[in-house]
């Protein structure tokens, strides 16, 4: 029984599409975002770190109260992966579901596979194997890497100029001896671009320079959602197998903006989207934000921590459409002051709203 009813008032919980980050999220001002936020929940770290122990890895635990942040250690995938997974279901998990319904999950590349057990469509063990064996693949060496460039205005709109000039400079560069670049992820107002360290050092020659900090080089980003990772996905369907899939709980939506129902999912369908093309061909943030506000049209979108690096993108993506009128960057800042839309559990007065 909810506290609405036990109060004896009606109201009614608001429709929430909670969205899953992906990595990047946890940087230097997330050190010990877990321990501040959920050490109640030390049980969601206990399976983790049991799992991670055999693996003879570092555990989450201890990367999450380390004194001082190290880039190279916590950014590296098979450390990324699994503190952004313990810290997204620990939010999860705080969401006030007295006032929120929860009527789909998403989320941004690897926020895939987060968004896979928040769903129920992985259990606890299956979870863990299936982001840290993902997390884990570019231990022994990074297969090419990823730049981010956006294809906006300062105002949030979509430039088709600047579309037009990423197109004709991906084009040139692929004409090239030994290079190799392609859409890896639709981010809202950005593109991100994966490719061999060849084909990325051209395109960072050739396009056009934005406030001095685009074309950005993502550190410790390997060319995920690509053709380059073919071999990747070959191996982790042999480290990995189907039976990990459950029907999700909680309708899932993909990075093509498909949705995954919970009585209608082929859960060997699911299996070879997230092993196969989820981690061979782009993945479409946009599209999924899109499908997630037509196709379910929630009351609040909200976005899971560690980290606030998904909400210009979602913004973006809002803006795209036109949502509840807003056309521009200032509409969506200022929806933001008065009724905001989209929740960010990284933004402490935005967390509130929702734990």
């Amino acid at each position: 029984m909810t506290n609405s009813a036990i109060n004896g008032t009606n109201k009614q919980k608001q429709r929430a599409v909670v969205i899953c980050p992906g990595r990047g999220t946890y940087n230097k001002d997330e050190l010990g975002y877990f321990h501040r936020f959920h050490q109640g929940r030390n049980n969601i770290l206990e399976v983790i770190d049991q799992h991670r122990n055999k693996q003879g890895q570092v555990m989450v635990s201890e990367l999450d109260q380390m004194a001082n942040y190290n880039m190279r250690l916590h950014t590296s995938g098979e450390n990324a992966s699994a503190l952004i997974y313990a810290c997204s279901k620990g939010d999860f998990q705080a969401i006030d579901t007295d006032e929120y319904d929860i009527v789909a999950v998403t989320g941004n590349s690897m926020g895939w596979y987060i968004a896979l057990a928040l769903a129920g469509a992985l259990d606890e063990q299956g979870a863990i194997a299936l982001i840290n064996t993902m997390g884990s693949m570019m231990k022994k060496g990074v297969i090419g890497g990823q730049i981010i460039y956006p294809i906006v205005d300062n105002d949030w709109r979509e430039n088709t100029a600047k579309i037009a000039h990423v197109n004709d400079v991906m084009q040139a560069v692929n004409t090239l001896d030994d290079c190799e670049v392609h859409t890896s992820i639709k981010l809202g107002g950005f593109i991100v671009i994966g490719g061999n360290k060849a084909g990325l050092k051209q395109l960072e020659q050739r396009l056009e320079n934005i406030d001095d900090r685009y074309p950005m080089n993502l550190f410790n980003h390997a060319a995920f959602h690509t053709p380059l990772l073919t071999e990747t996905s070959k191996q982790a369907k042999q480290l990995l197998n189907a039976s990990l899939f459950n029907t999700p709980k909680i309708p899932l939506i993909d990075g093509q903006g498909k949705i995954w129902q919970s009585y209608s999912t082929d859960t060997q369908a699911l299996y070879d989207y997230t092993l196969g093309r989820q981690v061979t061909d782009y993945y479409d943030f946009t599209k999924s934000i899109e499908v997630a506000i037509k196709e379910f049209a929630p009351d609040k979108l909200i976005i899971l921590g560690p980290g606030t690096t998904l909400g210009g993108a979602t913004g973006q993506s809002l803006i795209k459409h036109n949502w509840q009128n807003m056309s521009c960057k200032q509409d969506f800042i200022s929806q933001q002051k008065d009724k905001p839309f989209v929740l960010a559990m990284g933004i402490a007065e935005q967390r509130a709203l929702v734990i």
